[in-house]
């Protein structure tokens, strides 16, 4: 197998919605396509992926170093021997070459990116969903991927006039449509604002136990403490970063004030990050990871973060990555963690499942297509094709 070429593109989510500290009006996201000398079914094989979201497309590191590094590599230094299909750890390996250690943000989604597209290509050239490729080589031995996982959908965004009728309209959609567990945004209103918020959504979902809280590092350490004194008899599934994802005395504060979960891990890039966050965040068990794999270097970083986690005592299920996307339901499904993310509706055509995929009592489906199935989500996939025909494919 060789890739022949590989294009990339910058693209505008162009969202209105916010959170607690930014809106999305000027987000990005980079989707690249890379393309082989390989068919299978008639189509040539082309392996897809996206940056997720949150954070900013990833076009200079890929252009300037990532995308030519992979390019310059011949089959024999980037296929696995055996199979003679592209290996991505061999691929990673490969592009981190010549890189100094630490910055890993600079990087990180841009080589996550990438390795998530060679993982899409494996799929397909062995004709299996990625995340039965992902079980049989990181899942844990013995044990069959679930034909489901559980599924929390996330929501609740502030907008320009932000009202509890809206917040309940949305809250009974995500109902209606089988969700059973939500996660609402917090921390961009007045306290008292922010409390009947989160009891106009209890009132819905009649459990605290089904509700979590993204404050997305919103506060520093008295108004954490003081949010988090606020929310603790709501008995909540988790109030997640309460502040900067570095603030390793804050998270300690609110972890030892806090009698429920706290989470976090969306905003750290490297399993060196990872280790840090738990070392000196103070969880005491107590802690839900979210680590996102295309922000974070890709799969196999996120396999080091799996059993990173684990030996801080860190149980499975409460490993539950970032994205709501197709690349993180393969993660999870493959992995065997804890639980999926969603945003139905959200972040244009970057956010959501393809339609495969549906939502059963709190569980998504698992795609059956092979590789990650971009082809199964239209209107992402036509930013896909598109890409590729740049190319002439």
């Amino acid at each position: 197998m060789k890739i022949v070429s590989i294009a990339e593109r910058t693209v505008p989510i162009a969202s209105s919605l916010r959170n607690a500290r930014i809106d999305f009006s000027e987000i990005t996201a980079s989707v690249v396509a890379v393309v082989t000398d390989q068919f299978r079914d008639g189509r040539r094989v082309v392996g897809h992926a996206f940056n997720s979201f949150g954070r900013y497309g990833c076009g200079g590191p890929l252009r300037e170093r990532f995308i030519p590094r992979l390019l310059r590599a011949t089959p024999g230094e980037l296929n696995d021997p055996a199979s003679g299909i592209v290996d991505p750890q061999r691929a990673l390996d490969l592009m981190l070459r010549r890189e100094k250690a630490g910055a890993h943000a600079e990087r990180s989604m841009a080589v996550g990116t990438l390795e998530l597209a060679l993982w899409d290509i494996v799929g397909k050239m062995r004709g299996l969903p990625l995340y039965r490729v992902l079980a049989e080589r990181m899942g844990e031995p013995g044990i069959e991927p679930a034909r489901s996982v559980r599924c929390y959908v996330g929501g609740g965004f502030y907008r320009d006039h932000d009202d509890l009728a809206r917040l309940g309209d949305e809250v009974r959609g995500h109902l209606d449509a089988g969700y059973t567990e939500l996660k609402i945004k917090a921390g961009g209103l007045p306290l008292a604002a922010e409390l009947r918020r989160i009891e106009s959504v209890l009132a819905l979902v009649g459990s605290g136990a089904r509700l979590a809280l993204d404050a997305s590092c919103a506060f520093g350490r008295d108004e954490a403490l003081a949010f988090a004194r606020a929310i603790a008899p709501y008995g909540l599934r988790w109030l997640e970063e309460p502040c900067d994802p570095a603030d390793f005395e804050t998270y300690r504060a609110v972890s030892e004030a806090y009698a429920g979960t706290v989470a976090g891990g969306e905003n750290l890039f490297s399993h060196e990050e990872v280790a840090n966050f738990l070392r000196y965040g103070g969880f005491e068990g107590r802690v839900v990871l979210q680590p996102d794999p295309p922000l974070a270097y890709g799969l196999l970083e996120l396999q080091r973060i799996v059993a990173l986690a684990r030996a801080h005592g860190v149980a499975r299920e409460n490993i539950v990555p970032h994205g709501g996307n197709l690349m993180s339901l393969h993660a999870t499904a493959g992995l065997g963690l804890g639980s999926a993310e969603s945003y139905p509706g959200l972040f244009g055509p970057f956010g959501g499942f393809s339609r495969e995929v549906r939502i059963e009592n709190g569980r998504a489906t698992l795609p059956e297509s092979p590789g990650i199935g971009f082809e199964e989500q239209p209107a992402l996939y036509r930013i896909f094709h598109e890409l590729a025909a740049s190319l002439g494919v």
